[in-house]
């Protein structure tokens, strides 16, 4: 953030607000962390904060402190609606353009308060007075703790604050090993478990706490894997009925398509997970190296994110959208296999 940027921020918080927070939607570690995190914050501060969340997020991230408070719009619609229309300030987490939350763009279109970005994924949406947009940071939890360090306060970072921020540095960084993961990254974490993140703890809450389901569902994808040695690729299909058949719940295939880039040789991954409710494909796209998943699924599955991890959709069936996926493989050998 520039000066004028922070000092406009400071002066629209400095009398008490009625503020919403509010992540994208599928709200992942990065979004959850990011927003308890300042709403921590902002009600330390005397302000009248709340985080309304486009839908459910995974049960690996209900023990954060403060998820019971958040406002889902999908099961509060009306209250959720009402706190967005009396809200005088919206901040928006971790995403950059209204399409990211659904069904709920449609009130932040019609809201009548000043929004404040904090976001690090690409080319961003003209709709805040104060934006905070930066590509280069690992995770929308670094650039919350910059914000509230840019406000002086950070004194005010307690167990709480610390908990979430580690949470969704940790996990936007794949436990810190994303290339986005600075030597400033790691300042702010050893500074975060002096403030008490217990970092044993989340580490422990987030990826070692499987259910048998879960783990019969990562079976079935890695038994759907399907490499193409000839492009440096791997993907991974779960259909609706492979997702009802091992009890799917919110956060089950976190992680699977990672597991494309494990293998020798491999320099993108991708997971194509049936939404039959929404008539749609999910697609999540992983990559090393020089290979942009952002341009990727934005030029091809209407999606985008980051240079290296990116997601996107399609309304194709399962046949058609990887008969699609494949056409397109050609076009990018020379940069994925060079």
């Amino acid at each position: 953030m520039n000066f004028e940027q922070i000092e406009a921020l400071k002066g629209l918080l400095s009398s008490s607000k009625r503020i919403a927070i509010v992540p994208h939607k599928n709200p992942d570690g990065d979004a959850i962390g990011s927003t308890l995190a300042l709403w921590h914050y902002l009600t330390k501060k005397g302000h009248k904060a709340i985080v309304l969340a486009p839908n459910d997020f995974p049960k690996f991230l209900k023990w954060m402190p403060g998820a019971d408070q958040i406002l889902n719009f999908e099961r509060n619609n009306s209250e959720t609606k009402k706190h967005i229309a009396e809200a005088e300030l919206i901040f928006t987490l971790d995403f950059n353009d209204f399409g990211r939350v659904g069904q709920m763009s449609e009130s932040l279109h019609s809201a009548t308060a000043k929004f404040v970005m904090v976001d690090h994924h690409q080319e961003p949406s003209d709709y805040a007075t104060v934006m905070y947009s930066d590509v280069s940071m690992s995770s929308t939890c670094e650039m919350v703790y910059n914000l509230i360090s840019y406000l002086d306060d950070v004194a005010l970072i307690d167990k709480d604050i610390a908990n979430c921020l580690y949470t969704g540095i940790m996990t936007d960084t794949g436990s810190f090993k994303f290339k986005a993961t600075t030597s400033k990254t790691h300042r702010i974490i050893a500074d975060l478990m002096d403030k008490g993140a217990e970092n044993t703890e989340i580490h422990h809450r987030i990826y070692d706490t499987n259910s048998p389901s879960r783990l019969h569902l990562l079976g079935c994808a890695l038994k759907n894997m399907v490499i193409l040695k000839d492009f440096s690729t791997a993907y991974i299909t779960l259909s609706q009925e492979e997702l009802d058949r091992y009890n799917y719940e919110k956060g089950d295939t976190e992680g699977f398509v990672n597991y494309g880039l494990t293998l020798e040789g491999i320099r993108f991954a991708v997971i194509f997970i049936e939404n039959r409710a929404e008539g749609i494909f999910k697609i999540s796209f992983r990559s090393v190296g020089d290979f942009s998943v952002n341009d990727f699924a934005r030029k091809h599955f209407d999606g985008g994110g980051h240079h290296n991890a990116a997601g996107g959709k399609s309304e194709r069936n399962l046949e058609d959208t990887i008969n699609y996926f494949l056409s397109l493989l050609p076009q990018y050998k020379t940069v994925l296999t060079q």
